[in-house]
């Protein structure tokens, strides 16, 4: 097994001779004291995105308004976007019981499927500003209309420029969706978070804003019921919005990125040509 509860672990220590008959209580009690705790683990993944330092340092100019050195002018502009996908609309079969004195809501667990659609959103980062659609689906088309929905109005439509930053999603992956955006709209840049870095694209949390806020606990009559809390929160949000405090910089980064070229130098020297160069 790769999990063993403490009741487990009792009788496998008594059956190996390892000690006498012993309660759970007391092995959970030896492992709540242990400096060492094999059960708890954490995920982790190499850099892999040979432009990782640039792509990041541009993103985090970005937020602190400064693109190339230069600082941004008063008429440009700074849009995080992406997509919520497969947002459910779950109708519970028994009515949600609302809270009452000393009793938590309470929401039935079995369900019946009303379907689900995407969330699509581009947050003005310095102007604290939300516009969002939903489609049945993500795509290049969704993804598209999305752009035409915040470029053809002030005062992106007359901006000098309109950075876009997004990660590497299929629906604006590559220089191919770069050139797309610049053709339909000249004033628009295009800027790709590092691969697997979507972290760095502040609209995701804007969406764990809506998460919780708006989705959770998901208990909604159908399709267009999500579509209109959505955008109900959407109009309550930039009425009191004010930016994120991004507190993450290009200093942050470069003391990152030093630590973990010392763990792959001390402990995988084996990866040690993954190392990003300086």
């Amino acid at each position: 097994m790769s999990r063993w509860s403490c009741p487990e672990l009792a009788v496998e220590l008594e059956g190996r001779g390892i000690t006498g008959p012993i309660s759970p209580s007391t092995v959970r009690r030896w492992l709540r004291e242990e400096a060492i705790k094999p059960w708890q683990h954490r995920s982790w993944i190499f850099i892999t995105d040979p432009a990782f330092r640039p792509k990041a340092e541009r993103a985090l100019d970005l937020y602190a308004r400064t693109f190339n050195g230069e600082p941004l002018g008063a008429d440009e502009y700074v849009i995080s976007a992406d997509e919520k996908t497969s947002i459910q609309a779950r109708c519970r079969c028994h009515p949600t019981l609302a809270p009452g004195q000393a009793r938590a809501m309470r929401v039935n667990h079995t369900y019946g499927r009303g379907g689900a659609l995407a969330y699509l959103a581009a947050y003005d980062v310095h102007q604290a500003r939300v516009f969002g659609r939903t489609e049945p689906r993500t795509g290049i088309d969704p993804f598209m209309a999305l752009v035409a929905q915040v470029m053809s109005q002030e005062p992106y439509a007359s901006a000098k420029r309109v950075f876009w930053i997004v990660d590497n999603g299929s629906s604006h992956r590559g220089q191919a969706a770069a050139d797309r955006m610049t053709a339909a709209f000249p004033n628009a840049v295009l800027m790709h978070t590092p691969i697997h870095a979507s972290w760095m694209n502040q609209v995701e949390v804007y969406f764990s804003v809506v998460q919780r806020k708006v989705v959770s606990p998901n208990d909604f009559t159908d399709l267009t019921q999500v579509w209109d809390r959505l955008r109900a929160f959407e109009d309550r949000y930039n009425a009191t919005a004010q930016p994120f405090q991004w507190k993450f910089t290009t200093s942050d980064l470069g003391d990152l990125l030093a630590g973990l070229d010392r763990h792959t130098v001390d402990h995988h020297p084996e990866e040690s040509s993954l190392r990003l160069s300086a």
